[in-house]
């Protein structure tokens, strides 16, 4: 990737082309409401969520570009910005707030109303685009060549190749449509599992294996094999070191986290999943945290400078700077809506938060907003541990509340709120940035997209609510249809954290382990990503990332050979990244109208699916990343 010095904008600054139009703003809060319900099933069903920009972006292509024959590349760009905001904030929201309707359901406590549910999204939505807005020069501006933003980068690269058209289209557009086809045939049709998983059970216990996606080798591929190796390294780690020796010192001794038939199993019983959600998650929650709070203290000097900046540039009547490109929201608007929001958040009886939450919120939520911008600028949004910073947000908020007196059935919802809010905010900042980053690549104004962001995150804060309600009235929370396994893991931990059971051990063990990588010298950000995050994430971004290795180190006629060969696999892994997030939602939406199970083929290999499918799919990913190679080689002409 070029460096700052180096860099040029598509649309320069002194060009204006529409961009912040009626039809853009439309369209993209239409998109919103659509990939936020989605998502909103998804997460619920699955516990994790796809980025929607690209979608967004390919979709805005075909409706503005091919359909109503409007040539604006800001345009496209205002749409995906805007649209994503609808999955961003619904993966906050999903992955705590469903604890509160399970608590209704156990009689704990009235279930929360539409206008709770609506407001406490909506604070953290907005929150999370306001804390990001100061954060933009100093990591999308001046890190640029540093933080690679792999999807932010993908949906630029998606947006240019339909601008420029020719070959750069074509290499983008068969990796979106082998990547679509390929994912519709893993989790569409279900012909092969897209989780290949192996398990050791006998002198040493351990687990691996990988997604054997393509969105996620695309990712490996942008962000390149130092990265990807710093996160498979915790991924090791987790899996086949802290793993094992779990089982080991724990051995015939029986747990107190997993029933079997009889009562309590032992350690030595326990699979690999049960040992990964019940133990491993905790210490790499810790990691996280800590390697957020390392990350805020390496990157402060930084963000001092940008305030300083933004200071500075109140007298420019909030333009930011004098080019078009480099205009941000004022900051006395900055400051006005986030202390606007702090005093609503503690005077509306509807928000179940109190003036200790409120300011647990404004600061831990900036703390998070930056963490959260700064990790999917390594990993991309897709696999932003949002859920990890909600873990360390509840841990702390609980506690405060427990020694404040706000106890029983009112602490532990007041906290579920303020992690809901916080959790928001994480994945807001985190969408923020990454769109903020494709606007830095077409030359788009920052303005513009922030605004288009709080617009999108107002009008996904009032459907999720209805979203909530609806899934929660047709199955329930924690049933079989939709499990919400994030918000179930929240439950616990405000539960164990009230009733003093939470393992503070595993915290610090974690804690600690971020210390000793940062004194190492290895980025810890990325490691504890990897660290807490299954090995079978880390594992295909790996594959991806020594694809771009091998690529580099092979040998070519020219430097100009090799910078092209490279620049085809970047082009061809958004291609992918764009394939997969597309059928990604689409099969979301076969989920909600029922017509999903219609498609499963999984029950041609019988009771072997998994045992026969696991090397169908490596077969499959390894005919797929042969692609990669393959489109490296063509030549433009």
């Amino acid at each position: 990737m070029e460096n700052k010095k180096d860099f040029k904008p598509f649309i320069p600054a002194d060009k204006v082309v529409p961009e912040f139009t009626v039809l853009s703003v439309i369209l993209g809060c239409i998109l919103a409401v659509v990939f936020g319900a989605a998502n909103a099933y998804l997460g619920l069903r699955v516990g994790m969520t796809v980025s929607a920009s690209i979608p967004a972006a390919v979709i805005s292509m075909g409706i503005i570009r091919v359909m109503l024959k409007r040539d604006s590349i800001l345009e496209n760009n205002m749409v995906q910005t805007v649209g994503s905001a609808g999955e961003s904030l619904a993966a906050g929201a999903i992955f705590t707030m469903p604890a509160i309707f399970m608590w209704a359901s156990e009689g704990v406590c009235d279930m929360p109303s539409f206008l709770t549910i609506a407001l406490i999204a909506l604070c953290g939505g907005l929150l999370g685009v306001l804390f990001m807005v100061p954060l933009r020069s100093a990591l999308i501006v001046e890190e640029h060549g540093v933080l690679p933003y792999p999807e932010g980068q993908a949906c630029a690269e998606v947006l240019l190749a339909g601008e420029e058209g020719g070959d750069k289209s074509k290499v983008v557009f068969a990796g979106l449509g082998i990547a679509a086809l390929y994912k519709f045939v893993a989790d569409g049709l279900k012909l092969f599992p897209s989780e290949v998983d192996f398990a050791v059970k006998k002198n040493y216990s351990c687990g691996f294996g990988m997604d054997v996606l393509p969105a996620l080798a695309g990712v490996g591929y942008i962000c390149g094999p130092k990265i990807s190796s710093y996160m498979l390294a915790g991924g090791v780690l987790s899996w086949l070191v802290l793993m094992p020796a779990i089982v080991f010192f724990g051995g015939d001794s029986l747990t107190t986290v997993a029933d079997g038939a009889g009562g309590f199993l032992a350690y030595n019983q326990l699979d690999t999943w049960t040992i990964w959600g019940s133990y491993i998650r905790y210490i790499g929650a810790g990691a996280v945290a800590a390697g957020g709070v390392i990350s805020l203290i390496k990157t402060f000097p930084t963000m001092v400078k940008t305030f300083k900046k933004a200071i500075a540039g109140l007298k420019k009547s909030g333009k930011g700077g004098d080019e078009r490109t480099s205009r941000d929201l004022p900051i006395q608007f900055i400051l006005i809506g986030v202390v606007a929001l702090a005093l609503a958040m503690w005077v509306i009886p509807t928000i179940p938060v109190n003036f200790i939450g409120a300011l647990i919120i404004i600061v831990f939520g900036f703390f998070f907003a930056t963490v959260s911008s700064r990790m999917v600028g390594i990993v991309g949004s897709s696999n932003n541990p949002v859920s990890g910073m909600a873990i360390a947000t509840l841990i702390v908020t609980t506690v405060v509340l427990k020694v404040t007196g706000t106890v029983g059935a009112q602490g532990m919802i007041a906290a579920i709120s303020i992690g809901s809010i916080i959790c928001i905010v994480a994945a807001m900042a985190g969408d923020t940035s990454q769109d903020l980053k494709t606007g830095y690549i077409v030359g788009a104004t920052p303005r513009n997209q922030q605004i288009g962001e709080l617009i999108g995150a107002v009008v996904s804060a009032v459907t999720i609510g209805g979203v909530m309600y609806l899934l929660n009235a047709a199955w329930g929370f924690g049933s079989e249809q939709i499990p919400a396994p994030q918000a179930t893991l929240m439950k616990m931990v405000v539960e164990g954290v009230m009733g003093g059971t939470l393992p503070w051990v595993l915290i610090f063990i974690g804690v600690f382990v971020a210390i000793v990588v940062e004194i190492l010298g290895i980025p810890v950000l990325a490691f504890a990503i990897g660290l807490y995050l299954p090995i079978h994430l880390s594992t295909p971004i790996m594959v991806g990332g020594i694809i771009k290795w091998a690529v580099e180190k092979k040998k070519y006629a020219s430097e100009k050979d090799k910078k092209d060969a490279v620049e085809r696999g970047v082009l061809y892994s958004a291609g992918m990244i764009a394939g997969e997030g597309i059928v990604g939602i689409l099969l979301a939406v076969f989920a909600v109208i029922g017509i999903d199970t219609a498609l499963d083929f999984s029950g041609i290999y019988g009771d072997n699916f998994m045992a026969v499918g696991n090397w169908v799919g490596l077969v499959a990913f390894a005919l797929l990343i042969s692609t990669v190679f393959l489109f490296t080689k063509k030549k433009n002409k």
